[in-house]
């Protein structure tokens, strides 16, 4: 027996209802719902969690959870796979080129595993201790890239900026 060959048991496919066509096909005026009540109206019982009109489950349990808008997903790189790229300074960019990273990220951060035999100077938005430890020890440095101000924090610079440029003068 091959795929082409199998065929779905007698009985388990059958022709759809077709309702409302008149009163000799057995599901005709009323359709098969019956006389009147809510089941007999259209428009009704078509939606998911509906309970007769008591307060739905969803709607009675709490909201729970939270993702931050000002959340930040960073790209990750161990720096064993560092050591395939050429000495001297590693950023995003390169590792984008390297094919490292794919660069939708908003950032980057390098994490410890594996060990580095040439000097790189890593650029980066987050390094741990570990990764940073083996990049020193292989002669290289840590720059970490300043996260960018977000308007809340703009906003509370400028009016430290004013306030310390115009203090207040006692009466």
């Amino acid at each position: 027996m091959s795929l082409s060959q199998l065929k779905a048991p007698k009985g388990a496919n059958r022709e759809r209802k077709r309702v409302g066509r008149g009163q000799a096909s057995g599901l005709g005026k009323t359709a098969g719902r019956g006389g009147k009540g809510q089941k007999a109206r259209s428009g009704n019982m078509h939606f998911e969690g509906f309970e007769g009109g008591q307060m739905p489950l969803q709607r009675r349990l709490p909201k729970f959870g939270f993702i931050s808008f000002f959340r930040r997903e960073l790209e990750e790189v161990q720096v064993g796979r560092l050591q395939g790229l050429p000495a001297g300074t590693v950023d995003a960019a390169a590792l984008k080129a390297a094919g490292l990273i794919d660069g939708t990220g908003d950032g980057v951060v390098v994490l410890g595993a594996g060990e580095l035999s040439a000097a790189y100077t890593v650029v980066a938005d987050r390094v741990t201790a570990g990764a940073r430890a083996a990049i020193e020890k292989a002669g290289g440095k840590v720059e970490i890239v300043p996260r960018k101000q977000t308007m809340g924090e703009k906003a509370k610079a400028a009016r430290a900026a004013e306030k310390a440029a115009n203090p207040k003068k006692k009466k």
